[in-house]
């Protein structure tokens, strides 16, 4: 299947009989948080540590529009706090930009400090139906005692929560796979979509999805030739890959627009593993749709 460049994205998906794309791991987010986070990329900061250009650096409208010409009939707005007090105010404005946005699911994020289950509360009341915390950049233990009844809250509502879990690009004192784990083991039904693929650790991430009924990976930047040339992924690992896309636990993400690449470079990705159209058609499409009902 040859995927070279944005324009040959609807001839992927239209080959493979899918009514477009449905992407777990998209990025909206306040104008100034966003410059910021575009500031810490074009620095390589601390967080980054490698030359990272971001590819879409457009206003919020031509990346709607881009991600439409794409095909990307389903989306997230993944905000995440990564201090006390910003929380609820970024759950606002990515919860009333999905209310603008058709094909965006609507998102929130919390951070542990003690209104996190107020806040969270109030956000699943307001329709999101999908979270994102990031323990690398927000630096914080996920088993902290503030955030023990918000994960309960979002195992028993059964709402997922994206999760930067993995030490890629840097490794920070409360990313890996024990303290993800060590979360896992104290709320089992917890609906956690581990971003990344868990990279650099793909084969724990792997086996914690194996094990947990409610635990996906997403694909962001896996598979890439950017990302490949730090975390390749290993091709032993192809197998139960393979088992578990099949099994609706694999969901595509892009990490669009802060990514140093095109969007078409995350399927061309995809394509290479060989997994069959099955796979493709399950990750890119039905596994979303599964997980998160009739998004579109």
């Amino acid at each position: 299947m040859n995927i070279s460049g944005d324009g040959t994205v609807p001839a992927f998906w239209g080959a493979l009989g899918l009514p477009g794309l449905a992407d777990v791991h998209v990025h909206f987010l306040p104008p100034r948080m966003l410059r910021r986070v575009w500031a810490h990329f074009d620095a390589a900061g601390p967080l980054v540590g490698v030359e990272w250009p971001i590819r879409y650096r457009w206003p919020d409208a031509e990346r709607v529009a881009h991600l439409e010409k794409l095909g990307v009939r389903a989306f997230t707005a993944l905000a995440y706090a990564h201090r006390p007090g910003m929380a609820a105010e970024l759950n606002d404005w990515t919860l009333a930009f999905a209310r603008d946005t058709p094909g965006c699911l609507p998102s929130a994020t919390f951070y542990p400090e003690p209104d996190a289950v107020e806040y969270v509360t109030a956000a699943l009341d307001a329709g999101a139906r999908v979270f994102k915390v990031h323990l690398q950049v927000g630096a914080f233990d996920p088993l902290d005692d503030a955030l023990r009844p918000v994960w309960g809250l979002l195992a028993e509502a059964g709402v997922p929560v994206v999760v930067h879990a993995g030490h890629a690009p840097v490794a920070a004192e409360y990313t890996g796979p024990s303290p993800f784990a060590a979360l896992l083991a104290r709320h089992p039904r917890l609906p956690a979509i581990v971003a990344h693929m868990g990279a650099p650790d793909y084969e724990d991430f792997i086996a914690l999805a194996e094990t947990y009924e409610r635990v996906a990976l997403d694909t962001t930047m896996a598979f890439t030739p950017f990302f490949d040339q730090f975390v390749p992924f290993p091709s032993a690992l192809h197998a139960r890959l393979r088992d578990l896309g099949l099994a609706g636990k694999v969901l595509l993400g892009s990490d669009f627009p802060n990514i140093p690449y095109e969007y078409a470079d995350q399927l061309a990705g995809l394509a290479r593993l060989d997994l069959g159209d099955d796979w493709l058609r399950a990750v890119c499409w039905a596994n979303f749709m599964e997980r998160f009902g009739n998004a579109v």
